[in-house]
């Protein structure tokens, strides 16, 4: 799957995704356009992913690399992985808002699931 180019060049796209992610983390939801929201998915989950991995210095470092502040690394190890520490993936759910008004762009609100701890492990 490519990612969408947004009409950006690639540090300025990259810049975007790194400052998304960042708000998505320390806001637990963000309201954004269903393209990027699409595209964000993917970076957030491989976050939580990453924080989730076996060496917990290593995912620090990874995560306080990529996003903006520490306060959203710090969220990113603390809370959201062990709130995700059974679930296999899919840990953010992306609802349409309907259309921009101005420019008609489809909106949608990008947010990670509450904790879920009857989640059941596929059998």
């Amino acid at each position: 799957h490519v990612l969408r180019k947004f009409g950006r060049e690639t540090e300025s796209r990259r810049a975007l995704f790194r400052h998304l992610v960042t708000s998505l983390v320390e806001h637990g939801h963000i309201r954004t356009t269903e393209a990027k929201a699409k595209d964000l998915r993917r970076v957030a989950e491989k976050m939580v992913t990453i924080a989730k991995g076996p060496d917990p210095s290593f995912a620090r470092r990874h995560i306080s690399s990529y996003v903006y502040t520490q306060k959203a690394a710090h969220i990113l190890m603390t809370d959201l992985k062990p709130r995700f520490e059974n679930r296999p993936g899919g840990y953010t759910r992306i609802t349409k808002i309907g259309n921009r008004k101005g420019d008609n762009a489809p909106m949608a609100v990008i947010e990670y699931l509450a904790a879920d701890s009857d989640y059941n492990q596929p059998q």
